[in-house]
Protein backbone atom coordinates (compact mmCIF):
# COMPACT_ATOMS: atom_id res chain seq x y z
CA UNK A 1 0.00 0.00 0.00
CA UNK A 2 1.43 3.38 -0.95
CA UNK A 3 2.40 5.90 1.76
CA UNK A 4 1.56 8.78 -0.57
CA UNK A 5 -1.26 10.96 0.86
CA UNK A 6 -4.54 10.54 -0.90
CA UNK A 7 -5.90 13.51 -2.84
CA UNK A 8 -9.28 14.80 -1.75
CA UNK A 9 -11.97 14.49 -4.43
CA UNK A 10 -12.53 17.71 -6.33
CA UNK A 11 -15.60 19.73 -5.43
CA UNK A 12 -17.96 19.98 -8.32
CA UNK A 13 -20.69 22.50 -8.99
CA UNK A 14 -24.06 21.57 -10.43
CA UNK A 15 -24.28 21.95 -14.15
CA UNK A 16 -24.54 25.59 -15.27
CA UNK A 17 -23.33 27.03 -11.91
CA UNK A 18 -19.96 28.49 -10.91
CA UNK A 19 -18.52 29.50 -7.54
CA UNK A 20 -17.58 33.21 -7.16
CA UNK A 21 -14.36 34.02 -5.36
CA UNK A 22 -15.79 37.22 -3.86
CA UNK A 23 -19.38 38.14 -3.12
CA UNK A 24 -20.73 41.09 -5.05
CA UNK A 25 -21.07 44.34 -3.12
CA UNK A 26 -24.71 44.89 -2.32
CA UNK A 27 -25.93 48.44 -2.92
CA UNK A 28 -27.21 50.17 0.20
CA UNK A 29 -30.30 52.32 -0.01
CA UNK A 30 -30.29 54.42 3.18
CA UNK A 31 -33.75 55.42 4.34
CA UNK A 32 -34.38 59.05 5.21
CA UNK A 33 -35.77 59.27 8.74
CA UNK A 34 -36.44 62.67 10.35
CA UNK A 35 -35.31 63.32 13.89
CA UNK A 36 -33.10 65.43 16.12
CA UNK A 37 -29.85 63.79 15.02
CA UNK A 38 -30.87 64.08 11.36
CA UNK A 39 -31.36 67.79 11.98
CA UNK A 40 -27.89 68.05 13.53
CA UNK A 41 -26.31 66.25 10.57
CA UNK A 42 -28.16 68.50 8.12
CA UNK A 43 -27.00 71.59 9.99
CA UNK A 44 -23.40 70.31 10.03
CA UNK A 45 -23.56 69.57 6.29
CA UNK A 46 -24.93 73.01 5.43
CA UNK A 47 -22.40 74.82 7.63
CA UNK A 48 -19.36 72.87 6.43
CA UNK A 49 -20.29 72.99 2.75
CA UNK A 50 -21.18 76.66 3.13
CA UNK A 51 -17.73 77.36 4.54
CA UNK A 52 -15.97 75.38 1.82
CA UNK A 53 -17.87 76.85 -1.13
CA UNK A 54 -18.33 80.35 0.26
CA UNK A 55 -15.00 81.13 1.88
CA UNK A 56 -13.15 80.97 -1.42
CA UNK A 57 -15.19 83.94 -2.75
CA UNK A 58 -14.65 86.16 0.29
CA UNK A 59 -12.38 89.18 -0.25
CA UNK A 60 -10.10 90.83 2.32
CA UNK A 61 -8.13 94.05 1.77
CA UNK A 62 -8.66 93.83 -1.98
CA UNK A 63 -7.51 90.21 -2.33
CA UNK A 64 -8.90 86.75 -1.75
CA UNK A 65 -9.34 86.18 1.99
CA UNK A 66 -7.99 82.60 1.98
CA UNK A 67 -5.45 81.79 -0.71
CA UNK A 68 -2.56 79.34 -0.75
CA UNK A 69 -0.34 80.81 -3.46
CA UNK A 70 2.15 77.98 -4.01
CA UNK A 71 4.13 79.53 -6.91
CA UNK A 72 4.72 82.70 -4.87
CA UNK A 73 5.11 80.63 -1.67
CA UNK A 74 2.68 82.83 0.23
CA UNK A 75 -0.35 81.72 2.20
CA UNK A 76 -3.02 84.31 2.93
CA UNK A 77 -5.53 83.74 5.72
CA UNK A 78 -7.55 86.90 6.20
CA UNK A 79 -5.14 89.54 7.56
CA UNK A 80 -2.30 87.05 8.14
CA UNK A 81 0.39 86.16 5.61
CA UNK A 82 2.47 83.01 6.07
CA UNK A 83 5.74 82.38 4.25
CA UNK A 84 7.82 79.19 3.99
CA UNK A 85 9.65 80.29 7.16
CA UNK A 86 6.35 79.73 9.00
CA UNK A 87 6.06 76.09 7.98
CA UNK A 88 6.35 74.97 11.59
CA UNK A 89 2.89 76.49 12.19
CA UNK A 90 1.46 73.89 9.81
CA UNK A 91 3.23 71.11 11.70
CA UNK A 92 1.88 72.51 14.94
CA UNK A 93 -1.63 72.60 13.49
CA UNK A 94 -1.41 68.98 12.33
CA UNK A 95 -0.39 67.90 15.83
CA UNK A 96 -3.43 69.74 17.23
CA UNK A 97 -5.68 68.00 14.68
CA UNK A 98 -4.30 64.55 15.57
CA UNK A 99 -4.65 65.14 19.30
CA UNK A 100 -8.18 66.48 18.78
CA UNK A 101 -9.07 63.23 17.05
CA UNK A 102 -7.73 61.24 20.02
CA UNK A 103 -9.55 63.43 22.55
CA UNK A 104 -12.97 63.52 20.89
CA UNK A 105 -12.81 59.82 20.04
CA UNK A 106 -12.03 58.92 23.66
CA UNK A 107 -14.98 61.04 24.84
CA UNK A 108 -17.62 60.70 22.11
CA UNK A 109 -16.52 57.87 19.83
CA UNK A 110 -16.71 58.48 16.07
CA UNK A 111 -18.20 61.96 16.39
CA UNK A 112 -15.97 63.16 13.54
CA UNK A 113 -17.12 60.38 11.21
CA UNK A 114 -20.82 60.92 11.83
CA UNK A 115 -21.00 64.69 11.51
CA UNK A 116 -17.87 66.36 10.10
CA UNK A 117 -15.86 63.94 7.93
CA UNK A 118 -15.72 65.17 4.28
CA UNK A 119 -16.76 61.71 3.09
CA UNK A 120 -19.87 61.85 5.28
CA UNK A 121 -20.70 65.44 4.34
CA UNK A 122 -20.37 65.00 0.58
CA UNK A 123 -22.10 61.62 0.63
CA UNK A 124 -25.01 63.26 2.41
CA UNK A 125 -25.20 65.87 -0.36
CA UNK A 126 -25.04 63.23 -3.12
CA UNK A 127 -27.71 61.08 -1.45
CA UNK A 128 -29.95 64.15 -1.25
CA UNK A 129 -29.55 64.70 -5.01
CA UNK A 130 -30.26 61.02 -5.62
CA UNK A 131 -33.40 61.24 -3.50
CA UNK A 132 -34.44 64.40 -5.34
CA UNK A 133 -34.29 62.72 -8.76
CA UNK A 134 -35.11 59.07 -8.02
CA UNK A 135 -37.42 59.30 -5.02
CA UNK A 136 -37.41 57.68 -1.59
CA UNK A 137 -35.83 54.37 -0.64
CA UNK A 138 -38.57 52.11 -2.01
CA UNK A 139 -38.80 54.11 -5.21
CA UNK A 140 -35.04 53.88 -5.76
CA UNK A 141 -35.04 50.13 -5.20
CA UNK A 142 -37.97 49.72 -7.59
CA UNK A 143 -36.34 51.97 -10.17
CA UNK A 144 -33.07 49.99 -10.15
CA UNK A 145 -34.96 46.73 -10.66
CA UNK A 146 -37.15 48.10 -13.43
CA UNK A 147 -36.17 47.68 -17.10
CA UNK A 148 -34.77 50.65 -18.92
CA UNK A 149 -37.45 52.98 -20.18
CA UNK A 150 -37.93 56.71 -20.72
CA UNK A 151 -38.77 57.37 -17.06
CA UNK A 152 -35.72 55.49 -15.77
CA UNK A 153 -33.45 57.09 -18.35
CA UNK A 154 -34.68 60.57 -17.43
CA UNK A 155 -34.31 60.05 -13.68
CA UNK A 156 -30.89 58.42 -13.92
CA UNK A 157 -29.73 61.05 -16.39
CA UNK A 158 -30.93 63.92 -14.18
CA UNK A 159 -29.06 62.41 -11.23
CA UNK A 160 -25.86 62.12 -13.25
CA UNK A 161 -26.15 65.73 -14.42
CA UNK A 162 -26.46 66.90 -10.81
CA UNK A 163 -23.64 64.64 -9.60
CA UNK A 164 -21.21 65.58 -12.37
CA UNK A 165 -21.97 69.30 -12.07
CA UNK A 166 -21.60 69.24 -8.29
CA UNK A 167 -18.36 67.23 -8.53
CA UNK A 168 -16.85 69.60 -11.10
CA UNK A 169 -17.84 72.65 -9.08
CA UNK A 170 -16.22 71.02 -6.04
CA UNK A 171 -13.01 70.56 -8.04
CA UNK A 172 -13.22 74.15 -9.24
CA UNK A 173 -13.65 75.40 -5.65
CA UNK A 174 -10.74 73.29 -4.42
CA UNK A 175 -8.39 74.71 -7.07
CA UNK A 176 -9.77 78.17 -6.26
CA UNK A 177 -7.96 78.02 -2.93
CA UNK A 178 -4.62 77.75 -4.77
CA UNK A 179 -5.33 79.89 -7.85
CA UNK A 180 -7.36 83.09 -7.28
CA UNK A 181 -10.91 81.88 -7.84
CA UNK A 182 -12.00 84.87 -9.92
CA UNK A 183 -8.99 84.47 -12.20
CA UNK A 184 -9.70 80.75 -12.46
CA UNK A 185 -13.35 81.47 -13.31
CA UNK A 186 -12.37 83.75 -16.22
CA UNK A 187 -9.79 81.22 -17.42
CA UNK A 188 -12.39 78.46 -17.44
CA UNK A 189 -14.80 80.66 -19.36
CA UNK A 190 -12.10 81.29 -21.95
CA UNK A 191 -10.82 77.68 -21.93
CA UNK A 192 -7.36 79.00 -21.07
CA UNK A 193 -6.59 77.19 -17.81
CA UNK A 194 -3.13 75.72 -17.35
CA UNK A 195 -2.51 71.96 -17.46
CA UNK A 196 -2.14 71.57 -13.70
CA UNK A 197 -5.25 73.60 -12.93
CA UNK A 198 -7.25 71.56 -15.45
CA UNK A 199 -5.89 68.31 -14.02
CA UNK A 200 -6.76 69.14 -10.42
CA UNK A 201 -10.25 70.42 -11.24
CA UNK A 202 -11.02 67.17 -13.07
CA UNK A 203 -9.21 64.93 -10.59
CA UNK A 204 -10.79 66.39 -7.46
CA UNK A 205 -14.16 66.54 -9.15
CA UNK A 206 -13.91 62.89 -10.22
CA UNK A 207 -12.75 61.86 -6.72
CA UNK A 208 -15.76 63.60 -5.17
CA UNK A 209 -18.09 62.05 -7.75
CA UNK A 210 -16.71 58.55 -7.23
CA UNK A 211 -16.30 58.57 -3.46
CA UNK A 212 -19.58 60.28 -2.56
CA UNK A 213 -21.68 59.00 -5.44
CA UNK A 214 -20.69 55.35 -5.73
CA UNK A 215 -18.18 54.15 -3.15
CA UNK A 216 -19.85 55.83 -0.16
CA UNK A 217 -19.77 53.40 2.79
CA UNK A 218 -16.97 51.38 1.17
CA UNK A 219 -14.60 54.29 1.78
CA UNK A 220 -15.46 54.16 5.48
CA UNK A 221 -15.32 50.37 5.70
CA UNK A 222 -12.31 49.51 3.56
CA UNK A 223 -10.25 52.62 2.75
CA UNK A 224 -10.33 54.78 5.88
CA UNK A 225 -7.66 53.73 8.39
CA UNK A 226 -9.53 55.39 11.25
CA UNK A 227 -12.15 52.63 11.22
CA UNK A 228 -9.37 50.10 11.84
CA UNK A 229 -7.60 51.66 14.79
CA UNK A 230 -10.51 53.46 16.44
CA UNK A 231 -10.98 50.62 18.92
CA UNK A 232 -7.54 51.35 20.34
CA UNK A 233 -8.86 54.76 21.46
CA UNK A 234 -12.09 53.42 22.97
CA UNK A 235 -12.57 52.44 26.59
CA UNK A 236 -15.56 51.52 28.75
CA UNK A 237 -16.51 55.18 29.20
CA UNK A 238 -16.41 56.16 25.52
CA UNK A 239 -19.76 57.28 24.16
CA UNK A 240 -21.09 54.75 21.64
CA UNK A 241 -24.41 53.92 19.99
CA UNK A 242 -25.90 50.83 21.61
CA UNK A 243 -29.03 48.70 21.55
CA UNK A 244 -30.68 47.89 24.87
CA UNK A 245 -30.94 44.13 24.46
CA UNK A 246 -32.37 43.63 27.96
CA UNK A 247 -35.30 45.83 27.11
CA UNK A 248 -35.67 44.89 23.45
CA UNK A 249 -35.31 41.12 23.44
CA UNK A 250 -36.91 38.87 22.49
CA UNK A 251 -37.97 40.90 19.48
CA UNK A 252 -41.07 40.26 17.42
CA UNK A 253 -43.84 41.93 15.47
CA UNK A 254 -47.08 42.90 17.17
CA UNK A 255 -50.03 45.24 16.86
CA UNK A 256 -50.26 48.59 18.56
CA UNK A 257 -51.76 48.32 22.02
CA UNK A 258 -51.01 44.60 22.29
CA UNK A 259 -50.03 43.28 25.72
CA UNK A 260 -46.72 42.12 24.30
CA UNK A 261 -45.05 41.51 27.65
CA UNK A 262 -47.56 38.82 28.49
CA UNK A 263 -46.49 37.17 25.25
CA UNK A 264 -42.86 37.24 26.39
CA UNK A 265 -41.77 39.89 23.89
CA UNK A 266 -39.45 42.84 24.34
CA UNK A 267 -39.87 46.38 23.05
CA UNK A 268 -38.21 45.72 19.68
CA UNK A 269 -40.89 45.03 17.06
CA UNK A 270 -38.27 43.78 14.56
CA UNK A 271 -39.27 46.38 11.94
CA UNK A 272 -35.61 46.63 10.72
CA UNK A 273 -36.08 50.38 10.28
CA UNK A 274 -32.78 50.96 12.09
CA UNK A 275 -31.02 48.78 9.50
CA UNK A 276 -32.72 50.55 6.60
CA UNK A 277 -31.65 53.96 7.92
CA UNK A 278 -28.01 52.96 8.44
CA UNK A 279 -25.74 54.44 5.71
CA UNK A 280 -23.27 51.56 6.12
CA UNK A 281 -25.93 48.83 6.20
CA UNK A 282 -25.21 47.33 9.62
CA UNK A 283 -27.62 46.03 12.24
CA UNK A 284 -26.91 47.91 15.46
CA UNK A 285 -28.82 45.22 17.38
CA UNK A 286 -25.85 42.91 16.85
CA UNK A 287 -23.66 45.21 18.92
CA UNK A 288 -21.03 47.84 18.14
CA UNK A 289 -19.25 47.20 14.83
CA UNK A 290 -16.31 48.95 13.23
CA UNK A 291 -18.50 49.96 10.27
CA UNK A 292 -20.63 52.16 12.54
CA UNK A 293 -19.87 55.85 11.91
CA UNK A 294 -21.99 57.06 14.88
CA UNK A 295 -24.32 59.11 12.69
CA UNK A 296 -27.25 58.18 15.00
CA UNK A 297 -29.63 57.56 12.09
CA UNK A 298 -30.67 54.32 13.81
CA UNK A 299 -31.58 56.28 16.95
CA UNK A 300 -33.89 58.57 14.99
CA UNK A 301 -35.45 55.55 13.25
CA UNK A 302 -36.02 53.61 16.44
CA UNK A 303 -37.35 56.64 18.35
CA UNK A 304 -39.91 57.26 15.61
CA UNK A 305 -41.14 53.66 15.94
CA UNK A 306 -41.24 53.88 19.73
CA UNK A 307 -43.34 57.04 19.44
CA UNK A 308 -45.83 55.29 17.16
CA UNK A 309 -46.06 52.30 19.50
CA UNK A 310 -46.34 54.54 22.59
CA UNK A 311 -43.18 52.97 24.03
CA UNK A 312 -40.46 54.94 25.82
CA UNK A 313 -37.66 56.25 23.60
CA UNK A 314 -34.08 55.08 23.97
CA UNK A 315 -34.18 51.45 22.82
CA UNK A 316 -31.27 52.48 20.59
CA UNK A 317 -29.36 55.31 22.21
CA UNK A 318 -26.01 56.88 22.98
CA UNK A 319 -24.45 55.14 25.95
CA UNK A 320 -21.16 53.77 27.29
CA UNK A 321 -20.03 50.25 28.03
CA UNK A 322 -19.88 51.15 31.72
CA UNK A 323 -23.54 52.22 31.68
CA UNK A 324 -24.50 49.06 29.80
CA UNK A 325 -22.76 47.00 32.49
CA UNK A 326 -24.67 48.89 35.18
CA UNK A 327 -21.79 51.11 36.33
CA UNK A 328 -21.52 54.88 36.45
CA UNK A 329 -19.72 56.38 33.43
CA UNK A 330 -16.77 58.70 33.99
CA UNK A 331 -16.18 61.55 31.59
CA UNK A 332 -13.18 62.79 33.58
CA UNK A 333 -10.65 59.99 33.55
CA UNK A 334 -6.86 59.91 33.09
CA UNK A 335 -7.02 59.49 29.32
CA UNK A 336 -9.41 62.35 28.63
CA UNK A 337 -7.77 64.61 31.20
CA UNK A 338 -4.32 64.14 29.67
CA UNK A 339 -5.64 64.56 26.12
CA UNK A 340 -7.65 67.62 27.13
CA UNK A 341 -4.76 69.26 28.98
CA UNK A 342 -2.31 68.72 26.13
CA UNK A 343 -4.85 69.88 23.57
CA UNK A 344 -5.64 73.01 25.56
CA UNK A 345 -1.97 73.89 25.95
CA UNK A 346 -1.29 73.35 22.25
CA UNK A 347 -4.29 75.45 21.16
CA UNK A 348 -3.48 78.32 23.53
CA UNK A 349 0.19 78.20 22.58
CA UNK A 350 -0.66 78.13 18.87
CA UNK A 351 -3.02 81.08 19.17
CA UNK A 352 -0.40 83.08 21.10
CA UNK A 353 2.41 82.17 18.67
CA UNK A 354 0.35 83.13 15.61
CA UNK A 355 -0.94 86.41 17.01
CA UNK A 356 2.45 87.44 18.45
CA UNK A 357 4.69 86.25 15.63
CA UNK A 358 7.20 88.76 14.30
CA UNK A 359 6.06 90.38 11.06
CA UNK A 360 9.61 91.18 10.04
CA UNK A 361 12.44 88.66 9.86
CA UNK A 362 16.11 89.44 9.34
CA UNK A 363 18.54 86.79 8.08
CA UNK A 364 22.27 87.60 7.81
CA UNK A 365 24.74 85.56 5.77
CA UNK A 366 28.40 86.47 5.97
CA UNK A 367 30.46 86.43 2.76
CA UNK A 368 32.82 83.44 2.96
CA UNK A 369 34.96 84.31 -0.05
CA UNK A 370 37.07 86.77 1.95
CA UNK A 371 37.57 86.94 5.71
CA UNK A 372 38.03 90.72 5.64
CA UNK A 373 39.85 93.45 3.77
CA UNK A 374 41.45 96.73 4.78
CA UNK A 375 40.44 100.08 3.31
CA UNK A 376 42.77 102.95 2.39
CA UNK A 377 41.84 104.81 5.56
CA UNK A 378 42.77 101.82 7.76
CA UNK A 379 39.30 100.43 8.43
CA UNK A 380 38.44 96.76 8.44
CA UNK A 381 35.49 95.72 6.30
CA UNK A 382 33.39 92.52 6.28
CA UNK A 383 30.81 91.77 3.58
CA UNK A 384 27.34 90.43 4.40
CA UNK A 385 24.18 89.52 2.55
CA UNK A 386 20.97 90.27 4.40
CA UNK A 387 17.47 88.96 3.66
CA UNK A 388 14.72 91.17 4.99
CA UNK A 389 11.31 89.47 5.07
CA UNK A 390 8.17 91.59 5.44
CA UNK A 391 5.28 89.32 6.57
CA UNK A 392 2.88 92.20 6.96
CA UNK A 393 0.05 92.92 4.52
CA UNK A 394 1.42 96.45 4.00
CA UNK A 395 4.65 97.83 2.58
CA UNK A 396 7.18 99.19 5.08
CA UNK A 397 10.45 101.13 5.07
CA UNK A 398 13.16 99.80 7.38
CA UNK A 399 16.33 101.17 8.98
CA UNK A 400 19.30 98.89 9.56
CA UNK A 401 21.97 99.24 12.28
CA UNK A 402 24.81 97.16 13.72
CA UNK A 403 26.11 96.79 17.28
CA UNK A 404 28.84 94.77 18.98
CA UNK A 405 31.87 96.46 17.36
CA UNK A 406 32.93 99.90 18.52
CA UNK A 407 32.41 102.66 15.92
CA UNK A 408 31.11 100.16 13.37
CA UNK A 409 29.02 101.53 10.53
CA UNK A 410 27.10 100.02 7.65
CA UNK A 411 28.18 100.92 4.12
CA UNK A 412 25.07 100.63 2.00
CA UNK A 413 24.33 102.24 -1.36
CA UNK A 414 20.68 102.81 -0.51
CA UNK A 415 19.88 103.49 3.13
CA UNK A 416 16.11 103.27 2.54
CA UNK A 417 15.14 99.61 2.66
CA UNK A 418 11.65 99.60 1.21
CA UNK A 419 10.06 96.13 1.33
CA UNK A 420 6.63 95.54 -0.25
CA UNK A 421 3.97 93.51 1.53
CA UNK A 422 4.81 89.81 1.90
CA UNK A 423 8.04 90.28 -0.06
CA UNK A 424 11.68 89.37 0.58
CA UNK A 425 14.46 91.89 -0.01
CA UNK A 426 18.08 90.68 -0.43
CA UNK A 427 20.84 93.28 -0.06
CA UNK A 428 24.64 93.00 -0.01
CA UNK A 429 26.37 95.44 2.34
CA UNK A 430 29.68 96.09 4.09
CA UNK A 431 30.37 96.71 7.77
CA UNK A 432 33.38 98.95 8.35
CA UNK A 433 35.04 99.48 11.72
CA UNK A 434 38.44 100.40 13.15
CA UNK A 435 40.63 97.39 13.81
CA UNK A 436 39.70 96.04 17.26
CA UNK A 437 42.42 95.83 19.90
CA UNK A 438 42.07 92.08 19.87
CA UNK A 439 42.04 90.45 16.44
CA UNK A 440 40.09 87.41 15.33
CA UNK A 441 36.35 86.81 15.40
CA UNK A 442 33.92 89.13 17.15
CA UNK A 443 30.14 88.82 17.60
CA UNK A 444 28.02 91.48 15.90
CA UNK A 445 24.32 92.08 15.99
CA UNK A 446 22.28 93.47 13.12
CA UNK A 447 19.10 95.32 14.05
CA UNK A 448 16.28 96.37 11.78
CA UNK A 449 13.30 98.57 12.67
CA UNK A 450 10.45 99.97 10.63
CA UNK A 451 10.53 103.73 10.21
CA UNK A 452 6.74 103.99 10.14
CA UNK A 453 5.77 101.39 12.76
CA UNK A 454 8.26 101.10 15.58
CA UNK A 455 6.94 97.77 16.85
CA UNK A 456 8.09 96.06 13.62
CA UNK A 457 11.66 95.15 14.41
CA UNK A 458 13.97 92.17 14.37
CA UNK A 459 17.61 91.24 14.95
CA UNK A 460 20.14 88.66 13.82
CA UNK A 461 23.65 87.82 14.98
CA UNK A 462 26.76 87.12 12.95
CA UNK A 463 30.57 87.34 13.23
CA UNK A 464 33.03 90.12 12.33
CA UNK A 465 36.61 89.14 11.44
CA UNK A 466 39.71 91.32 11.83
CA UNK A 467 43.45 90.68 11.44
CA UNK A 468 45.20 88.96 14.35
Amino acid sequence: MSDRPQREPALTQPSGQSEALYAAQQKIYPREVPGRYRNLRTLATLVLLGIFYGLVWLKWDGRQAVLFDLPARRFYIFNMIFLPQDFFFLTWLLIIAALSLFFFTAVAGRLWCGYACPQTVWTDAFVWMERLTEGNRQQRIKLDKAPWNLNKLWRKGAKQVLWVSFGLYTGFTFVGYFTPVRTLFHELNGFSTGPWETFWVLFYGFATYGNAGYMREQVCKYMCPYARFQSAMFDKDTLIISYDAVRGEPRGSRGRGMAYKSEGLGDCIDCTLCVQACPTGIDIRKGLQYECIACAACIDACDSVMDKMNYPRGLVHYSTQSAIDGNSPHVLRPRTMIYGLLLGLLVVGYAYAVTHRSLVVLDVLRDRTAMYHETEDGLIENVYTIRLINKDSKSHSYKLSVTGIQDARIVLSNADLQVPASEVLSVTLRVAAPAPDKGGSHPVRFNVISTDQQHLQSASESRFFSPM
